[in-house]
């Protein structure tokens, strides 16, 4: 099956074979968090979405599809997510890259990382500006800005890392 108009050979996996591939290799993910200057300073925009913890806070964002460049990546989701479009170059450049484990694979290195219990994931992250006013769908229940400061609970684990990470970047 096709994926509607977007890239050239692009196309859908049935569900035990996506399955198979996540249980074997990482899968690459683009995340992303629209960010915006509010009253009192940098507000960060997350979704409340369902998930392995129950309903939490998180990001955005999820896997490239084959043929999509990353910036057509950021794009679908944005659309798929908020029905937003983002301003971005045509090849953007990660602020972080972040990797995500499910915890039987998790490194005990010392090393920060989050939690998916579904896959082990590189997510491509990215601090993003959205056009127009977001309006959450598909796996958002809600949307809004919080402040950098009193980040709402709960959290996907790991995601409150990841924002810090993101946020403290020199232009972010």
């Amino acid at each position: 099956m096709r994926l509607h108009g977007h890239n050239r050979g692009v196309s859908f996996l049935p569900a035990e074979l996506y399955r198979t591939i996540e249980r074997s290799m990482p899968i690459t993910c683009v995340d992303f968090v629209p960010v915006r200057d509010g009253a009192d300073g940098l507000e960060v925009g997350l979704i409340l979405r369902a998930s392995p913890f129950g309903e939490v806070w998180c990001h955005l964002g999820g896997r490239i599809l084959y043929g999509e460049t990353v910036s057509d990546a950021l794009r679908r989701h944005a659309s798929e997510t908020l029905a937003v479009a983002l301003d971005l170059p045509a090849d953007p450049q990660p602020a972080f890259v972040y990797q995500w484990f499910p915890d039987d694979l998790r490194p005990h290195d010392g090393g920060d990382y989050g939690r998916d219990p579904r896959k082990h994931a590189i997510g491509l992250s990215f601090v993003v500006k959205v056009a127009g006013p977001p309006s959450p769908r598909n796996e958002a229940i809600d949307f809004s800005y919080f402040s950098v400061d009193a980040l709402p609970k709960p959290l996907w684990p790991g995601a409150g890392q990841l924002l810090a990470r993101l946020i403290s970047r020199p232009g972010s």
